[in-house]
């Protein structure tokens, strides 16, 4: 499948401050499942850029927008070709230890209503136990838009049993690492329908299985990603991986409002 995405991001201040730095995850690389034909990002400082590869192999640009904007508008778009691997893209390039994905995070801190959730599919192995773990963790755990926001952990959305696609990828990840299972964030998007705006990109977690490498496991689809699907940047849960970061300075009494659009459409071969 060729699929189009251009994913706008504007945010607007009350007051611009003195200085900003941006990180920007919103550059998808060529994989098993993918590969990326044409891509560009426009944003204010985006020429001075510094461009690097992190540890887990994501491209990321670093920038530093001019200081005197009070709106910034940050534009990825460009075309993306895709396969259907059933979900595996294998393994990859970053230089993070497979082992390091077993490590718990703030985000991914498992309560007790995990624990318990993990230790009822200990019977189970491989890739049996991982898609009765999307099942489970969709059962428990509510698909409620706007029931949660950035800063909700695994712990909160199953506690309130409600959440939206980041919080059901903490719930998988925090569950499969209690089982011994490596497993990690990813950020990109989805193919929904034709010329339909959403207000963010889409997450879904993938686990390493021997034998088979990375494998994505989408909860709340119920779906391991397909052609429809495009993976922009991968990292221990969603810190790692959000297509924008800032720190500012000078902004301690400013605040700050974003809106973003994204809009993923499948293209006719020609």
């Amino acid at each position: 499948m060729k699929i189009h995405i251009r994913h706008a991001t504007t945010y607007h201040y009350d007051n611009p401050g003195s200085h900003l730095v941006q990180r920007l995850y919103l550059t998808p690389r060529d994989s098993a499942s993918q590969s990326v034909l044409d891509w560009a990002i426009e944003a204010p400082g985006i020429e001075g850029a510094l461009e690097y590869a992190d540890a887990f192999g994501n491209v990321a640009h670093l920038t530093t927008p001019p200081v005197d904007l009070a709106e910034i508008t940050v534009v990825a778009a460009g075309t993306v070709r895709t396969r259907d691997t059933a979900g595996v893209t294998g393994h990859d390039t970053g230089s993070v230890p497979i082992q390091a994905y077993l490590a718990s995070t703030p985000a991914t801190e498992a309560n007790a209503a995990i624990k318990t959730l993990a230790n009822s599919l200990g019977h189970l192995s491989g890739l049996e136990q991982l898609h009765s773990l999307s099942a489970s963790v969709l059962d428990k755990v509510d698909y409620v838009i706007g029931a949660t926001d950035e800063h909700t952990t695994a712990a909160d959305a199953m506690r309130d049993g409600k959440g939206v696609c980041q919080d059901h990828a903490h719930v998988f990840i925090s569950a499969a690492r209690l089982l011994g299972v490596p497993a990690r964030y990813v950020s990109g998007y989805m193919v929904v329908g034709e010329n339909e705006l959403a207000e963010a990109s889409h997450a879904w977690a993938e686990a390493y299985v021997v034998n088979l490498g990375w494998v994505g496991f989408d909860v709340s689809n119920q779906l391991s990603p397909d052609e429809r699907y495009v993976r922009v940047a991968t990292g221990m849960d969603v810190s790692g991986a959000t297509p924008a970061k800032g720190v500012r300075r000078g902004l301690s009494t400013s605040a700050e409002r974003m809106n973003v659009e994204v809009l993923v459409e499948s293209i006719a071969e020609q």
